[in-house]
């Protein structure tokens, strides 16, 4: 038992108090969404939808639910919200399941154009015996070729046209595939995972506004939430579809996320632009620093990156899965990533993904980036003993301990939901 919680004491301080935290798919919560993640509801069911429960007792968790539908509707200009899936990948699988069937086509970018393994015939949709057809990738644009798209949507004829990516530094077309793709009768999504906090923030357009069909996203990456999921669109057919399929695949759908989700709703309706706004400020400047110090980061001639993610090419120096290593060793925590030109073996890609989101959260600013670009020098470039860097790395942190961008929790409430757990 004590082991247990040796464990977790050591990896809470080694993650939030000595570690700079550069993983693209990871965020933290605020101290309230927190708290009220921590509740009964974790322990409780409620299949089936509010009002309409196959089990009692959540009279409470439905008028939360109801709330994060409403809350997120208002945030993101959507009609149709469905929290209930509990993470992207399974959204993506939800929606997938239920407007193709086996045999079905679906027109994906590749994963080393940055696709999710979700899209692929390796992941949610081989699973589900659907077919994929690869959209080519162009380099000078760093992004969909739009007119080989149009040939192998036209020549295909896919059920499905799948947009976004977990390597997402430019916008897809989507006003465009959205055109092609509904010439031919297909059903556009767009996973937007990564950039769900951009598009709250404002900085990236929300898909559904640019013609495609529906949006999955996971709640926890550049938006700050829980660990989940969640499905929206305009379309009311649509919406039944695929919130009449959700039980398929999720029986609970992890009540405890629900109100930290509608806090981290809330949170993002009064601090999301600034947040948003330094997120893709941080990331410029880390990708200007991390190229001023010798690497090669890619899509300079785009600007390099208009989200929170940063791509190097770091097979001049050493393999990415040694880079992520040495990095490790020194409290960097990043991700060897597949880079357009790669084989497709993820064992042993080029490429060296970062993502700035949670830091910015922690408070760091353009002078703390290139700052970690130092750091990260030393160690790839002038192979400096990671041990020796990780002193400062540690001090650096130890300056960004706050999480910003979010609501104080005062300890008159946090005494309350702690008196009510142990009533």
């Amino acid at each position: 038992m004590y082991y247990v919680v040796d464990l977790v004491k050591k990896h809470n301080s080694w993650r939030r108090f000595e570690a700079i935290n550069l993983i693209a798919s990871e965020n933290v919560m605020s101290p309230l969404a927190e708290a009220v993640y921590l509740s009964d509801m974790m322990h409780r069911y409620a299949e089936g939808k509010p009002g309409k429960r196959y089990y009692q007792g959540s009279i409470y968790v439905d008028e939360i639910e109801v709330l994060v539908h409403n809350l997120m509707s208002s945030l993101f200009r959507v009609e149709f919200v469905e929290p209930r899936v509990i993470s992207g990948t399974i959204a993506n699988a939800v929606t997938f399941s239920v407007l193709a069937v086996p045999g079905d086509k679906a027109a994906v970018t590749s994963i080393q154009a940055g696709a999710h393994i979700s899209h692929t015939e390796k992941g949610v949709l081989g699973a589900l015996g659907i077919k994929t057809v690869e959209m080519p990738f162009d380099l000078d644009t760093w992004n969909i070729d739009i007119d080989l798209a149009r040939k192998i949507i036209e020549q295909e004829n896919p059920r499905l046209v799948v947009l976004g990516a977990s390597a997402y530094l430019f916008p897809h077309p989507t006003k465009a595939i959205a055109e092609i793709a509904h010439s031919v009768g297909a059903t556009v999504i767009h996973d937007i995972a990564h950039v769900l906090g951009l598009i709250a923030g404002k900085k990236w357009s929300n898909p559904i506004h640019e013609g495609a069909d529906i949006i999955t996203a996971s709640t926890h990456k550049t938006f700050p939430g829980p660990q989940g999921g969640v499905i929206m669109t305009d379309d009311e057919k649509l919406y039944k579809l695929v919130s009449n399929n959700v039980l398929k695949f999720v029986s609970n759908h992890h009540l405890h996320r629900l109100p930290a989700l509608a806090i981290t709703i809330v949170e993002m309706m009064y601090f999301g632009e600034e947040y948003a706004e330094q997120i893709v400020r941080n990331a410029k400047k880390f990708a200007e620093s991390l190229a001023a110090e010798g690497f090669n980061v890619v899509a300079e001639h785009l600007g390099y990156t208009s989200s929170h993610i940063v791509l190097v090419d770091i097979h001049k120096h050493c393999s990415a899965s040694k880079a992520a290593k040495l990095l490790e060793e020194a409290n960097i925590i990043a991700n060897k990533n597949l880079l357009p030109w790669d084989h497709l073996n993820p064992d042993n890609p080029s490429g060296l993904r970062f993502g700035v989101q949670e830091m910015t959260r922690f408070g760091m600013k353009e002078q703390d980036f290139e700052e970690i670009a130092k750091f990260i020098r030393e160690i790839l470039i002038d192979k400096k003993d990671p041990r020796e860097v990780k002193p400062r790395v540690v001090e650096l942190r130890k300056q960004y301990l706050s999480v910003h961008y979010g609501f104080k929790l005062s300890e008159e409430v946090y005494s309350d939901l702690l008196i009510t757990l142990r009533m």
